[in-house]
């Protein structure tokens, strides 16, 4: 098989032939079809999240097709087209796993992050963690749904029932949560770049009431706001634009400094929380309301071979959408 390698923090990705692998009891390999590249493969690369595995396939929001089945698997058939998310496995016996809260497992692992992931043309995943995909949509739009679109979700619960929602950062989670926030009759405002008037347009082309600089106020007060970019001096920001009992959510795996702020911003009982990673049934319930919703996801292809030029226009902001690695594609 081919895969894109990260041997070296800040290095790039390199393009190898290895083995094909082979799945283990409980797992499955898939052909992979499409793999979204999503901020936290950033976070991966530069070497910014703690204990990773090197050397590394990056990668995990993978769709693709079933074409080898380990011992005592079921449910799943050859040829089946399924997702393989950012949760890769949890321990089940920790006092997490035991209470419902398996997105915090002692003993995890991450696709593409401390077990390989999809920036290759087979992978291998514990079934357990992967999800029956059906048939619509193309892999590639589907594919940013296994993390943009997961992560959003579960922000999204985290907001509550806020009718006014703030979103801080306008990528590919939120052009996804704008979508089913708009489904669900809530009012969105999008904060971007203060210069980047092409998102501003493209979150008001998805339904967005108002558009803006991050750092502006935005039209009304907010009941919730949720913060997709890493950028710590959002919260303060975020915290001055939500009402009194407001809720900011941090969403993000990682996130720059957060600037001291006064006590003001935050009392009369407004709540700043934040979300890790997703459980499986964020997952089943999310790819439910997604099929209802009817989300179209907004995505640019590149070979396997561009991973590297994928990740730079990531991080320059040359995307709107997300970005898809397409190992077919030439």
């Amino acid at each position: 098989m081919q895969a894109m390698i990260l041997k070296r923090f800040g290095g790039p990705l390199l393009l190898e032939e290895m083995p094909d692998p082979f799945p283990a009891k409980g797992e499955i390999r898939i052909d992979v079809a499409a793999c979204g590249v999503c901020r936290t493969d950033l976070h991966v690369v530069d070497g910014e999240l703690p204990q990773p595995r090197l050397p590394i396939i990056p990668g995990h929001e993978i769709v693709g097709r079933v074409d080898m089945i380990g011992a005592d698997v079921e449910g799943f058939t050859l040829g089946m087209r399924v997702g393989i998310p950012w949760l890769g496995h949890t321990c089940g016996h920790c006092p997490y796993c035991a209470s419902g809260h398996e997105n915090l497992c002692d003993a995890p692992l991450f696709t593409g992050y401390t077990r390989n992931g999809g920036y290759a043309t087979k992978c291998v995943a514990d079934a357990r963690y992967a999800f029956a995909l059906g048939e619509t949509g193309t892999d590639s739009q589907v594919s940013p749904l296994l993390c943009a679109g997961l992560i959003g979700w579960r922000s999204l619960q985290f907001a509550g029932e806020a009718k006014t929602l703030g979103l801080y950062g306008f990528g590919a989670a939120a052009h996804i949560v704008t979508q089913v926030a708009r489904f669900q009759n809530r009012r969105v405002f999008a904060f971007t770049k203060a210069d980047d008037t092409k998102a501003q347009a493209f979150a008001l082309s998805l339904g967005a009431q108002w558009a803006g600089g991050s750092q502006e106020t935005p039209p009304e007060p907010l009941d919730a706001a949720i913060i997709y970019a890493p950028v710590g001096a959002l919260v303060p920001a975020a915290l001055k634009a939500v009402r009194k009992g407001g809720t900011v959510v941090c969403a993000g795996i990682h996130m720059s400094p957060i600037p001291s702020f006064s006590y003001d911003i935050l009392w009369e009982e407004r709540k700043l929380v934040s979300v890790a990673n997703l459980t499986r049934q964020d997952g089943l319930d999310f790819l439910k309301v997604a099929a209802e919703c009817k989300i179209v996801t907004h995505t640019r292809d590149y070979p396997l071979a561009h991973a590297n030029e994928a990740l730079s226009d990531l991080r320059e902001g040359r995307l709107e959408g997300a970005a898809v690695l397409i190992p077919a594609f030439h």
